[in-house]
This record gives C-alpha cells, structure tokens and sequence, in this order.
C-alpha cells in the first residue's frame, strides 16, 4: 500500500457526505449523526431529503450527538467532507459516474467510499484521480441487532494506510465490526506487491 500524498497521515473522518436519502442513505446519514458525525445528506429529490430532516428531528428529540445538513446538489455535499459515501444503484454505470463526479467536486482530502456488493473497486479507483483514497465496503452498514457479519473494506492495491485506518475507525465509530481486506478482484502478483 501506498502512504498518502507527501507521507501525511489522513485526518480523522469528522464531515461525512452521504449522497442518495433513500431508505439506506438516509438510514446510513442518520446511523452517522447518531455517532456524532457531521452528515451532509444530499439527493436529487427534495422529498427524500424533506424525509431525512423529520426521521433527524426524532432523532434530535433523542439526543443525537452530531448534525445533519442537507444539500441539492453534490458539490455542495462534498465540498468540506472527509468522505464521501454514495448510495446509487450497484451498478456499473452508475457507480463510475458517481465516483467521476465526486472525484471532480470534492477536495484531495476526500475519502471515495461505496457500498457495493459485486462491483470491483480496483476497476472503480482505476477511473479516478485518487485511487489511493477509494474503498468499497460489503454487508449492511446500518444494523437493527448488532447480530449481522461484519463489514468488509476492501481496498485497491494503490490504497493509502492512512484512508484504510481512517475508514477503519469510521465504521466502527458506528458500531460496526470492521475487516480490511484486499480486493478479491486484485490479481494474485499485485497482491503481494502491495503488502
């Protein structure tokens, strides 16, 4: 794995940028301003996020520890985040024009995280500017029992330490159990080139 840009270690996740309010963004949003995360929630239809800030006022009721602001457009999401976390279709095209778009909008500090159950990250950190600061994660990162398997972070071979340790402790800031893991889709030579 590579260091992050100039050898600095990444600063700890604070702003979170949540990109999609259906039920698992907004779920994941209001997860992370219950951590006490700044969330900034944005999606496409002001109903979706008109539900978010009501699901956050009876959350606030209950002592949230952290906030959440919403946003009409990406860039406003993104423009202050430590990472940004999509919740589009798992789907090829929808994923790389959302990792293009964030990849354009948001700061180099940004961490590019996606949930997606079948897409390979190598291929998704591939088409950006900062592979080293792009992870997907796999299992549900907002849990009702805390019975579930854990979540697993895999990384592309050009992945930074600092973005792996910074995600790392993210999700489990949430509750989450958390393994790190090379992407399966790796090829076996550059595997152990990256260890």
């Amino acid at each position: 794995m590579n260091e992050a840009a100039g050898g600095q270690p990444s600063a700890v996740i604070r702003t979170v940028a949540v990109i999609g309010a259906g039920m698992a963004g907004r779920s994941f949003a209001l997860a992370c301003a219950a951590a006490g995360f700044h969330v900034v929630l944005e999606d496409v239809m002001p109903a979706k996020l008109r539900r978010a800030e009501e699901e956050y006022a009876d959350l606030s009721l209950r002592a949230a520890a952290g906030r959440l602001e919403l946003a009409l457009t990406v860039e406003d999401a993104v423009h202050g985040a430590d990472v940004a976390v999509d919740f589009v279709p798992d789907e090829l095209e929808s994923k790389l024009e959302i990792f293009s778009l964030l990849d354009r909008m948001a700061p180099p500090k940004t961490i590019l995280c996606t949930p997606s159950d079948a897409l390979s990250i190598t291929d998704l950190a591939s088409c950006v500017y900062r592979p080293e600061r792009c992870v997907a994660v796999r299992g549900e990162l907002v849990r009702g029992d805390g019975a579930a398997s854990p979540v697993r972070v895999l990384y592309p071979a050009a992945a930074a330490e600092a973005t792996l340790s910074a995600v790392e402790g993210f999700l489990r800031a949430l509750g989450l159990e958390v393994r790190v893991e090379a992407d399966p889709d790796v090829p076996m030579l550059m595997k152990n080139a990256a260890r």
